[in-house]
Formats: C-alpha cells, structure tokens, sequence
C-alpha cells in the first residue's frame, strides 16, 4: 500500500529503486529525468521496462515525491525524495591516508583558532561547497596564567591566558601606584591559587575570598580586587565560526531572485544564529554525519540547501562543528567522506 503524499513510507522495493534511480540521474545532470535515463540503471533483480518507470513515475508524482517542471518535460525529486536517497546510502568510507594528510598539517598549526579556520578551507576545497567550521567552548575557559606589566603611571597591561589558547590584553588603571614587587605577589597569588581553574570557579571563589576580611591574604586580596573589578576573570574566547567558499553559493543555478539571494547572504552573514542552525542540526543527531535535506523551516531562503555536519572534540575545552552547506544537488557521497575527514583529522590533531 502507498504511503500518504509526501512521503516514502510503504513504498514496494522495486519503485524505490526506481526513485532512488531517478535521484541519482538528477543529482549527476541536474535535468528532469526521463523514463528512458532511468530504466538503463542498474537495479537489484533486473531492470524494470520503460512503462513500468513511467507507471512508477506518476504514482509518485502523485505522492508528492516527484514534480514535473513542464507538461512535456521528466520528473524532478522533491527534497522528501532526495532526503529518502540519502538515508539509503551505505557508509560512507573514509580515506585514512587524506585523514592522516590532514592531520599533520593541522598539527603544524600551533594556535587551534588557525587549526579551525584551516580545515574550514580545506573542506571547502575537498567537498566544492560553502564550508562552516565553529569551535565552541564546552565549559567555561580554563585559566592557564596571568602576566602583570607596567605600563605608565597607574597603568598596567593585564595578560590573561587560557588552556584553549586564547590570549586577552587588557590595560588596567589603578588608584595608586604598584612597585615591580607588588605586582609580582598579586601575579603568583592569582598564578597559585587559580591556575587550572574555570574562570567561573575562579570568579565566585575570589568574591569569597574578598569577603572574608579575616583572611590572612586580606591586604594582597585588596590589591588583586583592582585588576578583578576591571575584568580579571571576565568571559574571554567563545565561540569563533569560520566560514569558507561563498563563492560556491553564487555560482550556483539556484533560480534565486535577488532579493532571495541577498535574504540568503544576510542569513550567514548572522554568525550567531548560523551557530543555533548547527547546534539545532547537530543535537541529538543519530547518525554521524548528520544530514538535512531542505531548510526551510530554518530560514525561508535556506529552502533549496542540504547541510552535513560532525561535531568533534578538538581539546582545551573546545568542540567544533563541521559542515558543508550546498545546494540539493550535492555529491552526497563525496560530501559526507570529506566531513568525515576533517572532523577526525582536526580531533586527532588536537591529541
């Protein structure tokens, strides 16, 4: 029995060859698809005749799977039919030589943020499509050490360096002037006693400390107070999204209007609301990679794309999405072993 329109559920084995058949002839020629191009694929259990893919064909146009752009011409998938396809693709093997490629020359990288934005490139490159690579903290940044220097009268350059590897430079005035000494016990005390710590740990432990008047280091505590107040261990880093090859989208035959185009550049160009479209699409996933077919319900303009994302743990309390952004017609294949890649070799190269 057919499945209610707009949907694959129920379909008999061989008319699903036959859809999955007329995908893959799209998603190769971007044409509507004729009876003939179908039938001369290769199908489990032997061909089917022309008029049984004809038959076929308008049992599922009438489903909702299949859309025919003119009265004479083939049928073109619908996102729900592309979607099926995808789903039955095998596992998707990944090239342990590419991975390993990768792999040292991330590690040649020494900042993870260059690491990042490197595989945002390479992806680009390898999948042929817009590249969306976002490292994001799991928890709050882990305090490494802090530098103290003087600057000028009552000015001093406060360096607080995380276990991610970010760096914030921040200049602090003071009420009064700090020797080279004093600056030094406020340095190893922070150094000391919060090393190691979350900055939020290490935020909510120094406003305990600073109440307790009783404390032996209450008159150094003064001191670290000044540089607190001014952000000693406010946030620092967060989430950094690098995207790649949006150049791909405009030579795309996308049949966008221009306004649709522009909502469409607007809609990346939003890098927050790009990272909730990843932390959505990847939450929960199932399967690794993730895949989406159609995002409209994500952004109108999105309607025509396809999304396929890992997320992968790349060290310092980070974890990154990757993912590639490109039209329906994708090389799923291709597409899905070139995330896979570059998610594995940017984790390893965090090791």
């Amino acid at each position: 029995m057919e499945g209610p329109k707009g949907t694959v559920a129920g379909l008999p084995g061989k008319k699903r060859q036959i859809l999955h058949a007329l995908v893959e002839v799209y998603l190769e020629t971007g044409e509507a698809v004729g009876s003939a191009a179908v039938a001369h694929k290769q199908f489990v259990g032997g061909a089917p005749s022309p008029a049984t893919v004809r038959n076929a064909m308008a049992e599922m146009a009438d489903m909702g799977l299949l859309t025919q752009p003119h009265a004479s011409a083939g049928r073109v998938p619908t996102p729900m039919a592309i979607r099926d396809y995808v789903s039955s693709l095998r596992q998707v093997r990944t090239n342990a030589a590419e991975v390993n490629r990768l792999q040292k020359r991330l590690k040649e990288i020494p900042g993870w943020a260059d690491r990042v934005e490197e595989s945002s490139h390479e992806l680009t490159g390898r999948a042929h499509n817009m590249a969306i690579v976002a490292a994001v903290p799991e928890t709050s940044p882990v305090l490494r050490q802090v530098e103290l220097m003087p600057l000028g009268p009552r000015q001093y350059l406060m360096l607080v360096v995380t276990a991610d590897e970010n760096v914030r430079n921040q200049v602090v005035r003071t009420g009064q002037e700090l020797s080279g000494i004093e600056l030094g016990e406020i340095r190893n005390y922070i150094n000391r006693e919060f090393a190691g710590w979350t900055l939020d740990e290490a935020r909510a432990a120094l406003e305990q400390r600073l109440a307790d008047e009783r404390s032996e280091y209450y008159a150094l505590l003064r001191k670290v107070e000044v540089f607190h107040a001014q952000g000693l261990f406010a946030g620092i880093g967060g989430p950094r999204i690098f995207l790649d090859g949006a150049a791909y989208l405009v030579g795309l035959d996308l049949h966008l209007t221009r306004e649709r185009m522009r909502e469409l550049f607007e809609a990346l160009a939003q890098k927050q609301q790009l990272l909730q479209m990843l932390d959505q699409f990847l939450q929960g996933a199932q399967e690794r990679p993730a895949i989406q077919v159609g995002l409209g319900q994500i952004h109108p303009a999105l309607n025509e794309f396809s999304l396929i994302g890992v997320e992968a743990p790349i060290g310092g309390g980070l974890r990154a999405r990757v993912a590639v952004l490109g039209p329906l017609r994708l090389n799923y294949p291709r597409t899905i072993a070139a995330v896979m890649e570059v998610g594995l070799a940017l984790t390893d190269s965090a090791s």
